[in-house]
């Protein structure tokens, strides 16, 4: 059975970054395929201090005291397709989701380009605007890591300033909906 975890870059656990990434789950559900949500946002993560430990020891974590981090890293290599979910600060992603992209990517990389050919799918949840740039961000980390990244119907956001408010959005939801429907197609192609 293929799996998919999200991570939830929001301090917000039942925000409107979840209600995203619960509306691509119930299509991917809905196509048999496993989903798990990991809370990142408000996590004691700590991003990469290039100590060059991951590459030397070799044994697929970080070094420095990144307990959750090497977490979300174990979740990633058991998964078939990771999806990373953040609202917008200051027109790009969390702190939370800046610190996975980068201690995520430099072990995975240098333990021989462990998420290659997975699937990544980056979502974000706005009030008003930063989202393009969050977006890439996200993808950016796919892309570097040599995965596999399904487009949509538009750039995968939605706009909501209070927690639900997203659902209000008629033309992001349909956009993550098809992303839903773009993975699952991908994940049941690989």
């Amino acid at each position: 059975m293929k799996k998919v975890v999200a991570f939830n870059g929001s301090p917000r656990k039942k925000g409107n970054t979840k209600i995203l990434i619960d509306e691509v789950f119930k299509i991917l559900n809905a196509e048999g395929i496993e989903t798990e949500t990991i809370q990142l946002g408000n996590k004691p993560v700590h991003g990469c201090t290039a100590c060059l430990k991951c590459k030397e020891i070799q044994d697929g974590k970080c070094h420095i005291k990144n307990d959750h981090l090497n977490f979300c890293i174990e979740k990633m290599l058991e998964a078939d397709g990771i999806i990373i979910g953040s609202p917008v600060y200051f027109a790009d992603v969390t702190p939370e989701v800046k610190a996975l992209i980068d201690v995520a990517g430099y072990v995975t990389r240098a333990n021989g380009h462990l998420l290659k050919r997975k699937v990544g799918a980056g979502l974000i949840a706005l009030r008003r605007g930063g989202a393009l740039h969050a977006f890439e961000s996200i993808n950016n980390f796919f892309l570097i890591n040599q995965m596999i990244v399904p487009g949509s119907s538009y750039w995968n956001f939605a706009m909501g300033k209070n927690p639900g408010d997203v659902l209000n959005d008629d033309e992001g939801i349909a956009t993550i909906q098809t992303l839903g429907e773009n993975m699952a197609w991908l994940l049941n192609k690989i």
